[in-house]
């Protein structure tokens, strides 16, 4: 679709859940992991959080492991891609849908508040770089931005508003200071696998031809706020 020029909004995945005398269940898969040796304990602790547990550890080839596991569907959202980052992309996975499982509880949500632009227009350094000690950036100066575009995650658990297109106040006094490039960190690029599992369900993941963002539902800051009141009464 995106080759065809399309572009599309990708909202949080929600598991699909049965009731069995009165019990909540859920999907669960069976994944099967052949990884080297060093990256196993890798993979046992990934699954923990994600209320995976291992069934079973063998030898494979040379220096690698075979891992048999079982977890939930919602635990496995960006399991894949995380897997190949942590091994770097020497593992090899492959998953199957088991049947259905007792609700295995709420999943502990380990991200940062969304860092929000609160405006439209071109990120510059010297924005990006008075937010540095905030959070991280999923963007590099110079990208355009919208008013409601997710453009980082902050340390703090609420969401942040932000300008990151403010730019230097020229004047005519000059140091050697303000002539030092600004250094920035490598931002957070993420694929649309990573974008799915980092969202909440106020955020949209948009897909165009060229890139691939995150967005809040409501991108006016007053249409969040009325949004949130209405949800807690």
């Amino acid at each position: 679709m995106r080759r065809e020029g399309y572009e599309l909004q990708v909202s949080r995945p929600e598991v699909i859940t049965k009731e069995v005398n009165g019990k909540k269940f859920e999907p669960q898969e069976r994944g099967v992991c052949d990884v080297p040796d060093e990256h196993v304990g890798t993979v046992t602790q990934e699954l923990a959080p994600r209320k995976g547990r291992v069934t079973d550890l063998r030898g494979g080839d040379a220096g690698r492991t075979i891992v048999t596991f079982e977890c939930p569907s919602r635990g496995l959202i960006g399991f894949r891609s995380l897997l190949m980052t942590a091994t770097r992309g020497t593992a090899l996975l492959h998953q199957h849908h088991l049947g259905w499982m007792p609700w295995a509880g709420e999943m502990p949500d380990n991200r940062g508040g969304a860092m929000v632009s609160d405006r439209m227009g071109v990120t510059t350094g010297y924005a990006l770089d008075k937010l540095q000690l905030s959070g991280g950036f999923f963007v590099n100066p110079g990208e355009q931005v919208y008013e409601g575009m997710v453009v980082g995650e902050c340390a703090r658990d609420d969401e942040m508003v932000v300008n990151c297109v403010r730019a230097k106040e020229k004047n005519n006094i000059r140091t050697h200071s303000h002539d030092d490039a600004v250094k920035l960190p490598a931002p957070k690029i993420h694929s649309l696998e990573t974008a799915i599992e980092w969202i909440a369900d106020d955020e949209l993941v948009e897909v165009t031809p060229k890139a691939i963002r995150i967005r809040k539902r409501y991108l006016v800051l007053e249409d969040r706020r009325k949004s949130n009141k209405k949800g807690k009464s």
